[in-house]
């Protein structure tokens, strides 16, 4: 289901295709076992019925829940992959005027590609080439300067432990760009919420299109969350994804602290 709702038209195939397929159920039912039949079974379904949606709703929530936290996990961990790009560059100020331009050439080089090349290749669950030669180049670069002096020794130490923990976040990041719910997860939320739907379509209604209208606020609401999950499964692929804004704004910090130099 995820790779169908990777977008916002997949996503409303989905609902559009599940809420019409509850009401042809409804409507084949209401036609081969009229609801007077039924009514003789509702002390039976009620109860059931609430057992069901009550369980459903308690797995449907925790996967809502715990796919969020995983999606703002992911925001955060790239965020702070960029402060750590920033603060490289920050430090390389106090860097021997000889080395400290190429690593902060590196950290800018490094933002650019990020949001040209890195993002678009995560969506298709790969890494930029690109990017791994950059941090490369930095793990290089930063061992192999020698300070002049106490001042220049605490800014290379501190830009090496910048370095280590960006590269860590680099590392989780592309690790998160892989992970999703399992299929067993999925049959498990898929199949239950047929289940749900199917048992209110059972009850004996007198009025029919009061009950239609119930099957199909609960057919809908149930999908909307199902394509909800689906769409924030991956942090990294489909219209609801995570933006690389940090590094964006790690190129507005380049440009600010070059100006205030100048």
């Amino acid at each position: 289901m995820h790779g169908f709702a990777e977008s916002i038209e997949g996503g409303f195939v989905i609902v559009a295709s599940s809420t019409a397929l509850a009401m042809s159920m409804l409507l084949l039912l209401h036609k081969f076992w009229p609801p007077q039949l039924r009514m003789a079974h509702n002390d039976m379904v009620g109860p059931s019925l609430g057992v069901i949606g009550t369980t459903y709703a308690v797995i449907i929530a925790f996967m809502l829940s715990g796919v969020w936290s995983q999606f703002q996990t992911a925001e955060v961990n790239a965020e702070q992959e960029a402060n750590c790009l920033v603060n490289i560059y920050r430090f390389a100020e106090s860097f021997p005027p000889a080395e400290g331009p190429k690593v902060q050439q590196l950290a800018v080089e490094y933002s650019k590609v990020m949001i040209s090349d890195e993002w678009q290749a995560m969506e298709h669950e790969a890494s930029s080439e690109h990017a791994h030669t950059l941090m490369r180049a930095l793990w290089r670069a930063l061992p192999s300067i020698d300070g002049q002096n106490i001042a220049q020794h605490t800014a290379v130490d501190h830009a090496i432990t910048e370095l280590s923990s960006m590269t860590e976040h680099r590392r989780i990041r592309l690790l998160e760009s892989h992970q999703k719910l399992p299929g067993i997860l999925w049959s498990v939320l898929i199949i239950g919420g047929i289940i749900t739907v199917g048992s209110t379509c059972l009850f004996g209604v007198e009025n029919f299109s009061l009950h239609l209208v119930q099957v199909f606020a609960i057919t809908l609401l149930l999908s909307v969350m199902l394509v909800a999950i689906a769409e924030i499964d991956q942090p990294f692929q489909g219209d609801v994804r995570v933006a690389p804004d940090g590094f964006r704004y790690a190129l507005d910090s380049f440009d600010k602290w070059s100006g205030e130099k100048k």
